[in-house]
């Protein structure tokens, strides 16, 4: 199943059942045809995943565009704003790349003076980068960065995850997101082996009760248009693809034999996946800032008019989805998700989604998620659903999947 928030770290399985034009095994595995070699299956400790655990649920609104994100520079009065907004559910994932881009244009001015709008992950990568590149950065903000949309993600390498529908995006576009994707993962292993594991890697199980070949959604309805006609995307085959032009640095995912498996389940898979501990990287990347002699004012912002009373002249705006009321930008689309999270189990750190639901162990706590249970919308899940409210139903139907799992997979570690 295409990964729409969480376990893209095994993007050569990312278009499992995600594209009509993709029923059979995904090619990377088919191609490799590997199987993971005896033996090398830990055993699993089954984890204890139960609604009277839940500690807390949390909402995000992706700020989905469709062309993708929005990279360009704009001119308010005498100011110069460079825009890096609209990632979808790739912000974590394609953060460091954009923050080079749009550093890059406002290095383009020789202003040495740099405001960022915005704490969350696009914004303080932003300011982090100008700082590396000898600039004098201050972030003006509403909310620190725990306080934030972007802390209520999952916290996994998704770089395709929403960030574009193919035909708006245009040709010019992959090569842009490949950019980005390279430059981040580039920059993210720079953070692997820090003390309190800021970025990690988890075996991910991708699990299925029938053969993964015989996995699709069916295909768009007559007549139901799509985004050209009405504004908003009607199938999941409308977003965009690039996992193939990374492929050559992601590691490869590994079918299970059924000997090796470790869970009560036909059909199995492992990919190897790159996620952020929330805690841990967020306080690493505040302190980075405050050490550089970063500035933090908390100011919220109204209509783009409110920028001429800066002091800066160049602006990073990252505003998120909250570009969609304060700069008025139209052409975003909220895409809704929410995560539940369980206290930390630190002996079971791994991940792995079945019927329709993930799950994945963190320092920070074990995330549950509910993607797809119908198995019939893929991308299409939360896509122009604005609703912020927690939904316990949605919560404690993704963890009731996950606590039948264990039940049975703990009878038969008996």
């Amino acid at each position: 199943m295409k990964r729409r928030d969480l376990f893209a770290g095994s993007l050569a399985l990312g278009a499992l059942a995600a594209r009509s034009a993709w029923t059979s095994i995904p090619a990377a595995a088919q191609a490799l045809n590997r199987t993971a070699p005896a033996g090398s299956v830990p055993h699993l400790t089954p984890m204890r995943v139960h609604a009277d655990q839940i500690a807390d649920i949390k909402v995000c609104l992706r700020p989905f565009r469709p062309m993708g994100p929005r990279l360009d520079v704009e001119k308010i009065g005498d100011k110069t704003v460079i825009h890096n907004y609209g990632h979808g559910g790739s912000g974590w994932s394609l953060s460091w790349g954009s923050a080079d881009i749009a550093v890059g244009k406002a290095a383009a001015t020789l202003d040495k003076k740099i405001a960022v709008i915005g704490c969350g992950v696009i914004g303080l990568t932003s300011a982090l980068t100008a700082q590396r590149a000898g600039m004098d950065v201050t972030i003006y903000t509403k909310d620190l960065l725990p306080h934030t949309r972007s802390v209520r993600a999952n916290g996994s390498w998704t770089p395709d995850s929403r960030v574009a529908l193919t035909k708006p995006a245009g040709d010019a576009f992959p090569a842009l997101w490949e950019q980005m994707a390279r430059y981040s993962w580039k920059t993210y292993r720079d953070y692997l082996g820090l003390p309190g594991n800021p970025i990690d890697f988890r075996d991910n199980y991708i699990l299925s009760d029938i053969p993964f070949d015989q996995k699709h959604f069916p295909p768009p309805q007559p007549g139901a248009g799509d985004y050209s006609t009405t504004g908003k995307p009607q199938h999941t085959s409308e977003f965009a693809d690039y996992g193939d032009l990374i492929r050559d640095i992601i590691p490869n995912p590994e079918e299970i034999d059924p000997k090796d498996n470790p869970f009560p389940v036909a059909h199995a898979r492992r990919a190897n996946m790159m996620m952020f501990n929330f805690g841990a990287y967020g306080h690493l990347l505040l302190s980075e800032f405050y050490q550089a002699g970063g500035k933090i004012v908390i100011r919220e912002f109204h209509n783009p008019g409110d920028l001429k009373s800066l002091p800066e002249n160049v602006i990073i705006n990252c505003p998120g989805y909250a570009a969609h009321d304060w700069w008025q930008d139209k052409t975003l689309i909220p895409v809704r998700g929410q995560t539940t999270w369980l206290p930390p189990q630190a002996d079971a750190l791994y991940g792995v989604e079945y019927k329709g639901a993930a799950l994945l162990s963190k320092t920070d706590g074990v995330m549950v998620q509910a993607l797809d249970f119908s198995h019939t919308l893929g991308e299409m899940v939360g896509v122009g659903n604005s609703f912020e409210h927690t939904d316990r139903s949605e919560a404690e139907q993704a963890i009731g999947i996950f606590e039948d799992l264990f039940a049975r997979m703990g009878k038969e570690h008996v």
